[in-house]
């Protein structure tokens, strides 16, 4: 059954009861996951992080990239998360926090199998949040803190031109190989060359420790390969290059 978020409304779900446990097999199809600077470092010893755009609107989103293939999550395997760290957009699940008229509001989603008739009350009877209800609007609160503060630190390394497109060149044990393109990274020699004046308020605002993690989450490519094993489509090798300027000559594989 398709994930359908619709707000949560005191009086219209006063009765709602959701089972109290992390659900993460809804992701099972999900192949990059939405990732924010407070957990960066956690995730850079998991999982590559990388940068995409949005091809609707232009704008930059830092991704854990969870698979190498659409909708084939490589953590998701016999029935178990494959990995000490998950993302916060999927533990949040089955909730949400969204825009809700001016303001963001608490969503869930109505056809998850975590809403049941037994479970913990989202209400009182009075209409008030239960404790269970509380932690996970901390939670959600928190994570929405996270994406405003990530937004920021997309915007400067945009303004400071730091990324760069970056391709991942496949090889399938069946022999067949592809290239994954639209991702990218921070650019190490821009990185560098930054001033002394820009180097320290990077470092002020958390920036600059953000952006050697994602940088050295790249490394995490050969744990998508390890995991790639347990799947229906196992990678043999994979090979992460910057991609040619418009002009430049591809440098010849190896």
């Amino acid at each position: 059954m398709a994930i359908n978020y619709i707000p949560l409304d005191k009086d219209k779900h006063k009765d709602l009861k959701i089972i109290p446990r992390i659900d993460l097999e809804f992701s099972k199809e999900t192949h990059l996951a939405a990732a924010t600077i407070r957990e960066f470092a956690h995730l850079a010893s998991t999982m590559p992080v990388v940068f995409i755009e949005d091809p609707t609107n232009k704008n930059i989103h830092t991704v854990a990239m969870l698979g190498v293939d659409q909708n084939v999550n490589l953590f998701w395997a016999e029935d178990r998360w494959q990995g000490p760290h998950v993302p916060l957009n999927i533990q949040r699940y089955p909730f949400d926090i969204r825009p809700d008229g001016d303001k963001l509001g608490v969503f869930f989603d109505e056809n998850s199998h975590l809403v049941a008739d037994e479970g913990e009350a989202l209400f009182t009877e009075d209409g008030e949040p239960t404790e269970f209800l509380k932690n996970r609007q901390q939670f959600l609160a928190e994570l929405a803190n996270s994406e405003m503060l990530n937004q920021r630190f997309v915007k400067r390394v945009v303004e400071l031109d730091l990324l760069e497109n970056v391709q991942i060149g496949i090889q399938y044990q069946d022999g067949t190989a592809r290239n994954v393109t639209g991702i990218m990274s921070i650019d190490e020699k821009k990185l560098n060359e930054l001033d002394d004046a820009v180097i320290l308020e990077l470092h002020k605002a958390g920036f600059l420790g953000a952006m050697y993690a994602i940088m050295m989450s790249l490394a995490q490519l050969n744990r998508l390969v390890e995991l790639s094993n347990k799947g229906d489509k196992p990678i043999r090798t994979v090979q992460i290059r910057p991609v040619p300027k418009e002009g430049e000559e591809e440098k010849p594989k190896a």
